[in-house]
């Protein structure tokens, strides 16, 4: 499949010389975003004090039309939206009765949650479990296993892991452990949600589900979402005022809750990335552009630049270790991840060579999409080898 730089014109010619293959932490946006925006500022002026009908009545619907096309969710009665997955995840928490919370995660997740996680440790408001993620040959088995031991409140993991890129293969094992009572399993899926089909179909009645925006659904900051199964936390104790609007339910003289995902609304938010978000779903329809299109674009870029390190042909990475190779699963994250000691000096020559990659500790990251082409990881490749 051909490039399509054509769809991202106004982000590529502000610097028409960078490389930017960090396509899995901050994705550069399409022309579409642009026109979203746009069309975000006038509507908010032309309809002024009637903006909320229209964005609870056409733009957060259509958003939710896609959440829900993109991971086969049943209804888009399940899907709320919110400035940033941190803010979700605070409200789910909130909903659990026992005190200190017990938590089942991992030592991979993102700092959202390793941070908040160990905050609360300090304050004696959860125990939390890690499972560490090496050997991550064994990780699947080891963290389904510990999970059925019981004891937990709250299951919390990565569909793909963002330092190392490695996936979690193991979620419907989690979702038939789930149950309203506890545990209740959240999957982290922001480095899954649009870099891999995604079909939740079957433990979508079980399971939450957090992604976002910001990365391969290339729309920018602000536009998260959950997915929350029906039952599960019906009245968060960290609630905002949208979500007492709609059809209500709770105790007799009690803070009242929508029964649907609705229950998980915050407050008063910008709406901008919610007119970004659909404006590229609308562009990748048109142009007939699938996640697995897309995927398969960046998995054949992936393959070529994985062929040249491992061939001497991109300088020092060769003694590097890649951590998530191409094997051809269905199932991956979009970028390489590679280990070595000098992966931040590495970071730093390439970005004076005019690369953009990404690091992580020991780890730097090559991430691949849709505004790049063939031609570009040639380029790449020499790149490296004149750099590391």
């Amino acid at each position: 499949m051909a490039a399509h730089k054509d769809l991202f014109s106004r982000a590529l010619s502000l610097d028409p010389e960078r490389l930017h293959f960090a396509a899995h932490s901050h994705h550069l946006w399409p022309d579409a975003s642009f026109d979203g925006q746009v069309r975000a500022w006038v509507e908010a002026n032309q309809f002024a004090d009637r903006k909320w009908d229209l964005i609870f009545g056409d733009v957060v619907p259509e958003a939710q039309a896609h959440v829900v096309r993109e991971l086969n969710l049943p209804s888009a009665d399940t899907v709320v939206f919110a400035p940033n997955t941190h803010d979700l995840l605070l409200r789910i928490v909130s909903g659990l009765e026992n005190k200190p919370v017990r938590i089942l995660s991992t030592d991979g997740e993102f700092h959202s949650f390793r941070r908040q996680a160990q905050r609360w440790e300090e304050a004696g408001e959860a125990v939390v479990t890690r499972v560490p993620l090496h050997p991550f040959e064994t990780f699947d088995e080891r963290f389904v296993e510990a999970a059925k031991g019981g004891g937990f409140d709250l299951v919390l993991i990565s569909q793909v892991f963002f330092r190392t890129g490695q996936t979690f293969g193991r979620i419907a094992d989690l979702a038939d452990l789930a149950d309203p009572a506890g545990p209740w399993v959240v999957i982290d899926g922001y480095h899954g949600f649009m870099a891999t089909p995604t079909d939740l179909s079957a433990v979508a009645d079980r399971v939450f589900y957090l992604a976002g925006g910001y990365k391969y659904a290339m729309a920018g900051e602000g536009v998260c979402f959950l997915h929350a199964p029906d039952g599960y936390c019906p009245r968060p104790v960290v609630t905002g005022w949208f979500a007492e609007f709609g059809d209500l339910s709770g105790p007799p003289g009690g803070v009242q809750y929508r029964s649907d995902g609705g229950r998980f609304w915050g407050a008063t938010f910008d709406v901008s990335p919610l007119y970004r978000f659909n404006a590229v779903r609308r562009m990748l329809d048109e142009a007939s552009l699938t996640t697995a299109d897309v995927s398969a674009h960046a998995q054949s870029l992936m393959a070529r630049f994985q062929t040249a390190v491992a061939g001497g042909e991109a300088g020092r990475l060769a003694s590097a270790e890649l951590i998530n190779p191409l094997t051809g699963e269905a199932r991956r994250a979009r970028f390489l991840a590679f280990r070595h000691d000098d992966a931040p000096t590495w970071k730093s020559r390439l970005l004076d060579a005019g690369v953009v990659t990404d690091v992580r500790d020991d780890v730097i990251r090559f991430g691949f999409g849709l505004y790049q082409d063939a031609d570009d990881v040639e380029r790449l490749i020499v790149a490296c080898k004149r750099a590391l």
